[in-house]
């Protein structure tokens, strides 16, 4: 649950750049010979984005790093923020500049912007949904590889909470990890020794037997995995405010009030990012 990557909730371009920059040449390589062969050089030109359904934006920075790398002219106006919410025929920005910069570096920066929304926007939808209750939204590691640090600054604008960044900011013991040391307890024993104590420790358990097992190793958060929501309750009571408790495993908006109900702290839900549908912008160029 580390915060360094995005202080002020802003991207930090010193992490993502080399991932926009691969982008860039991936799509562009050697040059966009469709428009530089109809474009004037010097042709300026207007464009703006637009929203085709209503949900919240994200990337707006991506987009902006995008255009400005293929031209320094160009005027970058937002008419809204990154966690904003839209609405459909909103016009989110306009940019103006170098019509052959507009046209080429399009469909990266719809790319971006669409997919990111689409994260912030279902995010939004689920941490909606759980108005009332206590329980916060958790992303995964289900992420596109490469662009975790952008996925996930998005389910953040979302208003959800990122869980681990990746393998090395926080300790999460799964089945394969307990199979291998014999039982939570060595797993947790083991681990307690080579991390420091300002790491924190999860333990994926099963059954309420491993319920009990991981409060006695003495763990930081309890996860909750594909139990029934009896289940689930029952292990809260247990834990009792002893550890923090996650719910996890095929989570729909369906089921989330139910799950929030048995009174876990968090509800993980890979869909966020392994599954996202894009969000629909549309980019209109006026020359």
């Amino acid at each position: 649950m580390k915060r360094s990557e995005y202080p002020n909730n802003s991207l930090n371009f010193e992490t993502i750049k080399p991932v926009i920059d691969y982008a860039l040449n991936e799509d562009i390589g050697s040059g966009d010979i469709t428009t530089n062969s109809l474009i004037p050089l010097d042709l300026q030109a207007r464009a703006t984005m637009v929203a085709k359904s209503t949900g919240i934006v994200a990337g707006l920075s991506v987009a902006e790093y995008i255009f400005r790398t293929l031209s320094t002219d160009i005027v970058w106006k937002p008419l809204v923020e990154d966690g904003d919410t839209i609405q459909k025929g909103e016009i989110i920005l306009e940019v103006s500049g170098s019509y052959r910069a507009l046209l080429t570096g399009e469909r990266l920066a719809l790319n971006f912007l669409q997919r990111m929304s689409g994260i912030a926007t279902m995010t939004n939808k689920c941490v909606r949904e759980l108005t009332g209750y206590k329980t916060s939204i958790l992303d995964t590691r289900k992420t596109v590889p490469g662009l975790r640090l952008l996925d996930k600054y998005a389910v953040l604008m979302g208003g959800g909470t990122n869980h681990r960044i990746g393998l090395y900011d926080m300790v999460l013991i799964k089945d394969n990890h307990i199979k291998i040391a014999g039982g939570i307890t060595n797993a947790v024993t083991q681990i307690k020794k080579n991390i420091p104590s300002t790491i924190k420790l999860e333990v994926e358990v099963t059954s309420l037997e491993e319920v009990y097992e991981a409060l006695t190793a003495g763990v930081d958060v309890i996860m909750l995995d594909n139990m029934t929501l009896e289940v689930m309750s029952e292990s809260v009571k247990i834990i009792n405010g002893r550890a923090k408790v996650e719910a996890s495993g095929n989570m729909t908006i369906d089921r989330l009030k139910d799950v929030a109900a048995t009174g876990v702290d968090f509800i993980s839900v890979g869909a966020l990012t392994h599954s996202v549908k894009a969000f629909d912008i549309s980019m209109n160029i006026e020359s």
